[in-house]
This record gives structure tokens, C-alpha cells and sequence, in this order.
């Protein structure tokens, strides 16, 4: 990189975080008045807000940021830093969440929320600054990315333990479902921010998280305070370096299937994937044994002897992978098919994908705050199985939908989709804090948000797969006949329809024109009237219509029955207890701080 100009260095915070320190430890002293719960819920909220729509704010805006650098990411040998920039933030939030909601429980779960407050604060002025081009600045991103995910990993493995030391049991369920689904409304929120910011200029969509990040920043450390006592203990290294490698291997390993690999359509018969796939899941058993004898463990495997934390969880995470499923073939539905049908240019499918997924969005946000409440009064079981059986009921409309579908009834399944992950998310989260001792509410957050971070990333890999699978047995055929009868030379149809389906479902996803990407200079040999046709709205949609339909019910067929098999787990968590301190019958023995008297429903 000779003749780069320095990169700039994030400004210096130490002077500001001595100062804001300071005023936190005068805090501490004071015992929180009755209105800190609300506190406590506005600054979390937003601090999982920013942190969640961070992870999805680049998936719509990447179009315009690897125009901003220079690079073309489906070019050979670039499709790695496209799947780093989608998914090396899930997999660092996926893996250290645990972590740092243990260091939560010994050191202060404030004071590792307001660090990773600063931190986040930091890498989004690093990410803005991005002085380099090509290969360089795509690295650059990744890496500020990989901090940014520390920042959040953080917020959110700390934020539901927060919020469970300040709200009494009887309102926990509606603090926590406002926090809950503010987290996964964020997710399709930075679709839509993606998509707007990146119309004015890409470094926008990493600008807007400084403002709102310095301010969340300087509110923690002025407003926040430790709640309960934090429990010092010693770090469980080797379980550390165990988890993290396992997981992280485990989780790169499944993203790299979704890439071809020595003719196959996808990579799973690619020795290293099948080495990151096995190695992983060898470091994971290799952590449980460690976890089970070292005197204090990072990971409570205890915790799982608790029915409604082990049902809480799996649910959980199957709910994650069939959401993210769900957000990542809706988005390449509309972007690659239903939008250029309807006169839309795939430049701008992007930003209108993000503004016709609303009402999923607004789902979530009706329904959260409400089963929260509800949840308290009626507990957890009831919302949370119900919220899973519309969620599969939302995945069976949609597959009985057309590919060309009409607007209203698309909108009203998303709408019910949302309803149900709403009714869902909220109870499931208050069930899973609540049934843990209070000294065990980071850890028990940590590996709450493990789970669901984790869906996400395998969802990518499990559903692209499932997708392109669907789509190699009947793509190719169709691409070469459809191209030869618009004057594309034989050869030429044939070479490109014999191309991964990966490449033109990535080509869909960043808003480009498939068939213009796929075909290049080869335009320039048939007619302007051929050109013309082949690059036009509708030729593209209605070529691919009938496979990708195919390829969608694989997918949508799969993430219902995970649906099902969620609403089961989440059935079997037993009935309403409510606790004042949330200590669980099973588990890790309470101490006698972690016992007073609590009633049963």
C-alpha cells in the first residue's frame, strides 16, 4: 500500500472516559431512586438499537460502499470481503457475547456496558475515516467492523442482566420485551436506514452511529450504576479460548459452504469447510468437558438442568435461524424479482426492499411491549408457543403465495410474521432471566444472546445453501435456453448459465442487474433491441421466476417446520413461576443473597 495516505487515529476518549468514571463511581454511592428502572430501560434500549442495526445497516448499503472504495465484490477472489462484511459482525457477537456477559457478572455489568458504549463510539469514527481503496479499504471496514461487534457484543450480552437487576419481577416481562424487540426491530430498522443513507454517500451509513453512540456513551456513564455486587472470581481462560475458536471455526466454516467449490454448486465437499466444520464442533465438545470441571466456568452448563432456560434458549435459536432465513430470501425476492417486475430498477431495489418489509417491523413493535406485559400477569408459556405457531403459519402463506404476488397480501403475512415474533421474543426473554439466580444474570444474558446471534449466522449459511441447491437443479437450463433466444452465442449462454447460482443471487442482493453483470462485454454482440430486452425489467423476474420459486419453498418449507419444533420447545418450559429474584428450582445452588421468598402461579 505504497503512497496510501496515514491512516487517522479514532480520537482519543481517555481525558472524557476519566472524567465520566469518575461520576459513575460518585453514583455508585447513591442508592437509585425509583424512576432509575426507566433509565436503565431508555439507555439500554438505545444501546441495542444502535448496536443491532449496525449488524444489518450494511446488508442494504453494500452496493454503494464498494462503489465508494472501488471494488467489485463478485469479481474472482473478492467474494471473500463480501461475506466478511455481512458476517464477520454476527460471528464476533455470536462468539463473545458469553464472555463478556461473565466479566459483566465479576467486574460491574455497567461498567461493561458503558465501555462498550466508548468502544462502539470509537470504530464507527474509525469505519467513517476509511483513507483506503480497493482490497485495502474493504479490510480496513472488516476490521473497524470486528471492533464495532466488540462494542455491541458488550451492550447487548449485558443489557437484558441490566435491566433484570432494576425492574421488580412483576414488571420485568414488559422492560425486557421493549429491550427485546427494540433489538430485533433494529435489524430490519437498519435495512431501511441502509438503504437511505446510502443514497446520500456511503460513509453516511457508518457516520450516523457516531452522534448517537457519543451520546449513549456519556448518558451510561452519567446515569447508569451498579445495581448488584459484582462476584470476582477467576477468568476461566482455557474455556475462553475453547468456546471462541470452537464457535468461530464452526460458524466460518458454514458460512464458506454457501461458496462454490470444484463443480459443486456449493462448498460443503470442500475439505476445509469440512475441517472448520469438524475441528469446531471437536473445540465445542472440548469446552463442554472443560466447563464441567474447572471451579468457576464461563459457561454455566448447569443452567441448562433449568427447563425454561434450556426450552427458552433452544427455542430461541431456532427462531433465529428461521428469522434470519426469512430476512435474507425476502430480501432477494423482492430485490431480484418482485420489484423489477413492478418497474423498479435494481439500483434502487435495494432502499424499496427495506421500505416493503415495514410491516414485519411494525409487528414486532405492536406486539412486544405487549406480550411483555401480558407475560407477567400470565407467564411466558402461553405468548411464546402461540407467537411460534402464527410465525409458521405466516411461513405456510408464504410459500402459497405467487413469485409475482399481490402487495396486500405479502404485507399482511409479514405483518402476522412480525406479530408473532413479537409474542414471542418478549416472554421468551423474561422467562429465560428470570428463571436464573441474580448472580448469574450476565452469564445467563451472554449465552441468551449467543443463541440467537448464532441462528442468525447459521441461517445464512443454511438457508443460502438450501436456496442455491434448489436453484442448480433447474437454473442453469432455463438461464441458457432463455439467453440463446435472445441472441446470446451458444457458447456464451452456455458458460454463463454454467456459473455458481451463488453469483447471481449475490448479484440480486447487492441491487445489481443479473443478467448485465452475468453477461458483461458479451452485450456488446447482440442487438440494441436484444440488449435492451435482456437487461429490462422483466426479463430476469420471468426467467427465474420458476426456479427460484422452487428453491423459496425449500427454503420457507424448512423454516416453518423449525417454527414448529421452537413452538414445542418453548410448550415444554412449564408453567408460569414469578420470582423476585428469579432463582430457578435446578440449576446452580443460590447463595443465601439469592433466596428470598417468591411466589408460584
Amino acid at each position: 500500500m505504497t503512497g496510501q495516505a496515514p491512516a487517522p487515529r479514532p480520537p482519543a476518549a481517555g481525558g472524557l472516559r476519566s472524567r465520566l468514571l469518575a461520576r459513575s463511581a460518585r453514583l455508585a454511592d447513591t442508592p437509585p431512586g425509583p424512576g432509575y428502572k426507566w433509565v436503565a430501560l431508555s439507555n439500554t434500549t438505545l444501546g441495542v438499537l444502535i448496536a443491532t442495526m449496525d449488524a444489518s445497516i450494511v446488508i442494504i448499503s453494500l452496493p454503494a460502499i464498494f462503489r465508494g472504495i472501488g471494488l467489485d465484490p463478485l469479481a474472482p477472489g473478492n467474494i471473500g470481503y463480501l461475506l466478511w462484511m455481512i458476517l464477520g459482525y454476527l460471528l464476533v457477537s455470536a462468539v463473545l457475547v458469553v464472555v463478556l456477559g461473565r466479566l459483566g457478572d465479576m467486574f460491574g455489568r455497567v461498567r461493561i456496558y458503558n465501555l462498550g458504549f466508548l468502544v462502539f463510539a470509537a470504530a464507527s469514527v474509525a469505519l467513517s475515516l476509511d483513507p483506503f481503496r480497493a482490497g485495502a479499504g474493504a479490510l480496513w471496514l472488516i476490521l473497524w467492523r470486528i471492533v464495532q461487534a466488540f462494542g455491541g457484543s458488550m451492550l447487548t450480552a449485558n443489557s437484558a442482566a441490566i435491566l433484570t437487576d432494576a425492574f421488580p419481577a412483576r414488571q420485568r416481562g414488559m422492560a425486557l420485551g421493549v429491550n427485546q424487540i427494540t433489538a430485533l426491530a433494529g435489524q430490519f430498522l437498519g435495512l431501511l436506514a441502509g438503504g437511505l443513507l446510502a443514497a446520500v454517500d456511503w460513509r453516511a451509513v457508518f457516520w450516523v452511529s457516531v452522534p448517537i453512540s457519543v451520546t449513549g456513551t456519556i448518558w451510561s456513564y452519567l446515569s447508569l450504576r451498579e445495581t448488584s455486587a459484582g462476584a470476582r472470581g477467576r477468568i476461566d481462560w482455557l474455556g475462553n479460548l475453547t468456546f471462541a475458536c470452537g464457535a468461530g471455526i464452526l460458524l466460518a466454516g458454514i458460512t464458506y459452504g454457501i461458496q462454490p467449490y470444484g463443480g459443486h454448486p456449493t462448498g460443503w465437499t470442500n475439505p476445509w469447510v469440512l475441517g472448520g466444520l469438524f475441528g469446531g464442533a471437536l473445540l465445542l465438545a472440548a469446552f463442554c468437558v472443560i466447563e464441567t470441571r474447572v471451579a468457576e466456568p464461563m459457561f454455566h452448563l448447569a443452567l441448562f438442568k433449568v427447563r425454561a432456560f434450556a426450552a427458552g434458549n433452544l427455542a430461541a435459536l431456532l427462531t433465529a435461524v428461521a428469522r434470519g432465513g426469512l430476512q435474507f430470501m425476502l430480501i432477494i425476492w423482492l430485490q431480484g424479482i418482485w420489484l423489477p417486475l413492478h418497474g423498479y430498477d435494481f439500483e434502487d431495489t435495494p432502499l424499496w426492499a427495506g421500505i416493503f418489509m415495514l410491516p414485519l417491523t411494525l409487528g414486532f413493535l405492536i406486539a412486544g411491549p405487549v406480550s411483555g406485559y401480558l407475560s407477567d400477569r400470565f407467564g411466558a408459556r402461553l405468548f411464546s408457543t402461540a407467537g411460534l405457531v402464527l410465525v409458521a403459519a405466516s411461513f405456510v402463506g408464504l410459500l402459497a403465495l405467487p413469485v409475482d404476488f399481490d402487495y396486500p397480501a405479502f404485507a399482511a403475512l409479514l405483518l402476522l410474521s412480525g406479530l408473532g415474533q413479537g409474542m414471542f421474543s418478549a416472554p421468551n426473554t423474561s422467562s429465560i432471566m428470570g428463571s436464573v439466580p441474580a448472580r448469574y444474570r450476565g452469564v445467563a444474558s451472554g449465552m441468551r444472546s449467543t443463541f440467537q446471534n448464532s441462528g442468525t449466522a447459521l441461517s445464512i449459511g443454511v438457508f443460502f445453501s438450501l436456496m442455491v441447491s434448489g436453484l442448480a437443479s433447474s437454473l442453469p437450463a432455463t438461464l441458457a435456453s432463455g439467453l440463446r433466444a435472445h441472441g446470446v452465442p451458444a457458447a456464451t449462454a452456455h458458460e454463463v448459465a454454467s456459473l455458481p447460482p451463488v453469483s447471481t443471487l449475490f448479484a440480486t442482493f447487492l441491487g445489481d442487474n443479473p443478467v448485465g453483470h452475468l453477461l458483461g462485454g458479451a452485450l456488446d454482440h447482440v442487438t440494441a433491441a436484444q440488449r435492451a430486452t435482456l437487461t429490462g425489467h422483466s426479463f430476469f423476474p420471468e426467467l427465474v421466476s420458476g426456479p427460484f420459486h422452487h428453491g423459496l419453498s425449500i427454503v420457507f418449507g424448512v423454516a416453518a417446520a423449525m417454527a414448529l419444533v421452537s413452538a414445542l420447545a418453548s410448550a415444554l418450559r412449564g408453567g408460569h413461576e414469578r420470582a423476585a429474584d428469579g432463582t430457578p428450582q435446578g440449576g446452580p445452588a443460590p447463595s443465601a443473597k439469592d433466596r428470598p421468598a417468591r411466589t408460584a402461579r
